[in-house]
């Protein structure tokens, strides 16, 4: 007889692990009970909110569509900004309104509140403007107007949470941009942003957008000029953004200068070739002379080797510095005013540097010698110096 065991008909009861079954999606049922919430308050924002704070409604789902609802009034098909054919649409939303911010504001205070309640939607929101912006081109001009009104009032309010590159990213599409519908939405969001906040809050904002040093981006590849830009701003009344950018193209053209000239002044070029290229790129940028007369004591300065605390060492280099370069000094100091300006930034750094300290007189008899400053600058100066900085 075999000692093996006989095989039995009873099994082994397997336990089935019970899984939870995600409801399919149904974005239209939820967009139709959102528009239903405003028919039946007639579009009072104050009684909108009110429901929708008290709705059991799957907003955590469904969050790109409520935002879609209070935009456009309609949910939009799926990868556009058309509104769907089928489902309910109401008329009080963002779109339907007046482009003025007293009919603007109403919808910010309802999607701050909104927000407060389930700050989860930011994400949602951020989708939707993201998708709107990108998509300007479909919206009429007055639509377009009301969104960028919108967005202003939005950062004005400080929005609960709404990041600025998601405005100002989207917003560089290649095909807006040459169609000049950006240029027209942003410089209405900069007009109704600077009514409520000053120019170095906009700075701010731009900043955080990674825009600051971009404005030229805004506008069509054929019109991307200073002179365009501030053409375009002052005609709409922003001076103070055509001055910031003035301000900015100076900083910048003035930095690529400063490392031509360092570079050139390390390599030990030739006086006359450092003169010819300093004056070429002065010319193109546009450089005022006394801007000009400034920049180059201050390069001069700042080449100089400096050899810590010996300080008769810090002065014989600088001297020589001086003396090395006078000839670049005296082709930009062309006149008498220039040459006091000269006098001027002299007399103030040695005041400010320590290492400079006691070397004022034997620059200006350097310059003097070398005839980069007359002698009757010299005595006006003495005469009349109206830098009082060690004066």
């Amino acid at each position: 007889m075999s000692s093996k065991e006989k095989p039995t008909l009873g099994g082994q009861r397997i336990k089935t692990r019970k899984r939870n079954i995600a409801a399919p999606l149904d974005p239209a049922s939820f967009s139709d009970a959102i528009v239903q919430i405003y028919l039946d308050n007639a579009g009072d924002l104050e009684l909108v909110a009110k429901s929708v704070e008290s709705s059991d409604l799957n907003f955590s789902r469904y969050g790109d569509t409520f935002f879609e609802v209070v935009f456009i009034g309609v949910r939009t098909q799926p990868g556009t900004i058309k509104p769907e054919e089928e489902g309910e649409r109401h008329p009080y939303s963002l779109i339907d309104c007046a482009a003025q911010r007293e009919a603007i504001v109403p919808y910010v205070l309802f999607i701050q509140k909104t927000l407060r309640r389930r700050p989860f939607l930011i994400k949602s929101l951020e989708n939707v403007m993201r998708k709107f912006l990108q998509s300007l081109e479909f919206f009429e001009e007055n639509e377009r107007q009301k969104l960028a009104i919108f967005t202003a009032l939005a950062f004005s309010q400080k929005l609960s949470g709404l990041p600025p590159e998601t405005v100002f990213q989207p917003l560089l599409k290649d095909n807006l941009v040459a169609k000049g519908i950006v240029l027209s939405f942003i410089t209405e969001f900069f007009k109704e942003y600077l009514k409520d906040n000053s120019l170095d809050d906009l700075i701010g904002l731009l900043k955080k957008g990674k825009m600051e040093d971009n404005l030229l981006e805004f506008f069509p590849s054929t019109k991307r000029t200073s002179e365009a830009l501030s053409e375009h701003f002052t005609k709409e009344g922003l001076t103070s953004l055509v001055e910031y950018n003035d301000k900015k193209m100076f900083e910048v053209k003035l930095k690529e200068i400063k490392s031509t000239l360092t570079t050139m002044i390390n390599e030990e070029a030739e006086i006359s070739e450092v003169t010819e290229v300093v004056k070429q790129q002065v010319k193109d940028a546009k450089f005022p002379d006394i801007e000009v007369v400034r920049m180059l004591w201050d390069v001069l300065m700042e080449a100089v080797q400096w050899s810590g605390k010996n300080q008769q060492q810090n002065s014989n280099s600088a001297l020589r510095q001086v003396n090395a370069w006078a000839g670049l000094m005296n082709a930009f100091c062309t006149s008498g005013k220039l040459e006091l300006e000269l006098i001027y930034k002299v007399q103030t750094q040695c005041y400010e540097d320590a290492k400079l300290m006691k070397l004022f007189p034997e620059i200006v008899r350097s310059l003097y010698d070398q005839d980069v400053l007359a002698e009757d600058t010299i005595l006006l100066w003495f005469r009349k110096g109206s830098n009082q900085k060690g004066r």
